[in-house]
This record gives C-alpha cells, structure tokens and sequence, in this order.
C-alpha cells in the first residue's frame, strides 16, 4: 500500500454562524490536504504527523483524526500544551479572514517527539508533504534537526513534497522566510505553490516567472496554481497548462489549496497522469469552495466528486 505523512499542525476552527453562536470543527492546511487525499483514494494510506495535548479538544481531534481514516502513529500527545484556535470570517466574494491563537500550540513542538523509530516510521513512507506554514510553526531551534531528518529519509527514497503556502505574521523577516524556503525547495521532489505565494517573497507574477525561479533547484514535479481558470505543471523538463472551469458561486475559497493538494498528489500515487491529476485536484477544490469552512461534510464531497 502506498503511504504519504502529512506534517504540520491542525487547529480548532472557529466559525460564526449568527451573531451569538459559533461552530467548532478542526482545520489546518496539511490536515486538510490529508482529508481531501483520503476521501479521494481510500486505498492510500495517509497520516499525520503532528503533537497535540491532553485537553478535550486534542481527544476530539484525534478522534476527527481517527474518523477520516487518517493514521495517528505519528500524532504525538505534550502534556502542557494545546492545540491552536483560529476564528475564520467570510465575506460575500467568499474571501476569508482569520484571527488566531497559536503561540501555545503542541504542534510547536513536534520535532521533540522525534528518534529513531519515528525517523524509521517516516522512511516508511513513498511521501512526506510538509508546507511553509508546517516550517513556520516549527521552532527555529528545532530546524535544523528537522531538516538532517528529511534529508536522511529522502535518501532512503521518500519523496519530499514543499507547498510554500506564506503567511507573513508566523514568520519574524521575510529573510527568515526565504532561508527556510531555500532549504525546501532544494530537497523537494515535488513543489505545489500558489503564485500569490511568492508574489511577496520573490516579486514572482506570474506562472512563467514562478517557473522560472524554481527552475534553478531541479524539483522534479512543479504544478502552479494559476488562480480560477489554469494550472501550470512542470515535469522533467515538459512545461503544460491545464484548462480548468471556474466556480461560479464561490461560498468559502478556505482549503481550496488544499483540497487541490491532497487530490492531486493521491492521484499521482494512485498512477495517474498530470493531466487527470490536475482535473480531479480541481473538481476536489471547486467542491469544496462551494461549501462554508475548510472540510466540507464527507457525504457531501463523495457525492460531488462521483458526478460528472
């Protein structure tokens, strides 16, 4: 059976439904790929490799974890901390705000967790899909022992998947950022950015000119999220654009990314070409943006998924 790990940090998710009532579900965007790759390809195995507490919420979590059908060997308990909260907003475009509270988080401090066995666990697996949002929430001191891991274990054959995804308020410099993201992109087999990903960092506008930046660290597999209407990918050397079909009624652009993600990357496992990949990642993002909050009712995306 095929495996991929999933590393980085799921939240709380808080979401207004009217103005005295909030819904509570859990979110984060390495979790979300790891739903949306499960819901998609069943057969695949996929975990997360993450630390959460000892309090309700991190139960609860875990057992959201469980009922996904997501593997939790990798998912560590700290007995003093907790998982992070975010309260998320909606405008009518659909665009999202976020206000969080993550200075606490357990997932800070995932690489404590880590020795020999979890190093063995990880060599395990055919990919390890970490995110810029995985690296930033990683403390700095644990970084480089995070790094000498990843590079054994691709040494062992795992391939390394890096989706930039920046957010500017968990970095402390863009210089900060951009070492880490050097870092990534030179172990990367796989990379998935968005253009407005590094716009900010790079001054990149553009497909081409993202590709054209990346094409100096040879990561085998580039695919380029070109905002609603294309996707660029990029394999051994072969330049495509993608044609895709824009929503119409967006209601929630949160986890679109990463639905795209996970959908994507369990079809590449599962033996598909990049041109059925980006098709299926694709109709995964345009079902979930038509839904409120970043994990759309399982049901419902089944559902959505199997019509044509």
């Amino acid at each position: 059976m095929k495996k991929i790990f999933f590393l980085g940090e799921c939240m709380v998710e808080l979401k207004a439904i009217s103005d005295s009532t909030l819904n509570q579900s859990f979110a984060g965007d390495v979790y979300n790929s790891a739903v949306y790759l499960k819901r998609c390809f069943s057969s695949l195995e996929c975990g997360v490799v993450s630390a959460i507490g000892t309090d309700a919420l991190s139960i609860k979590m875990r057992q959201r974890f469980v009922e996904e059908g997501l593997a939790t060997q990798l998912v560590f308990t700290h007995a003093n901390k907790v998982p992070g909260i975010y309260y998320i907003e909606t405008d009518e475009q659909g665009e999202r705000s976020f206000t969080y509270w993550r200075h606490d988080s357990a997932a800070r401090k995932v690489v404590d967790f880590f020795n020999p066995s979890v190093e063995e666990e990880l060599a395990s697996a055919d990919m390890l899909f970490i995110s810029g949002i995985s690296l930033a929430v990683i403390e700095p001191a644990s970084r480089d022992l995070f790094w000498q891991i990843v590079q054994r274990i691709k040494k062992a054959g795992v391939k390394i998947v890096f989706d930039p995804n920046y957010r500017a308020r968990l970095w402390q410099s863009e210089q900060e950022t951009k070492g880490q993201y050097t870092i990534a992109f030179e172990l990367a087999d796989i990379c998935l950015p968005g253009i407005e990903d590094l716009t900010t960092l790079y001054e990149l506008h553009s497909a081409q000119a993202v590709m054209d930046y990346l094409a100096q660290f040879n990561i085998a597999e580039v695919v380029v999220k070109n905002g609603p209407s294309s996707v660029f990918t990029k394999i051994n050397g072969q330049l495509f654009e993608h044609q895709i079909t824009p929503v119409t009624h967006v209601v929630d652009t949160t986890s679109a990314g990463d639905a795209f993600n996970g959908a994507y990357l369990g079809a590449r496992m599962a033996g598909m070409d990049e041109h059925k990949a980006v098709q299926l990642a694709a109709k995964a993002a345009a079902v979930v943006i038509q839904q409120p909050g970043a994990i759309t009712p399982k049901e419902h995306f089944v559902k959505a998924m199997q019509s044509t």
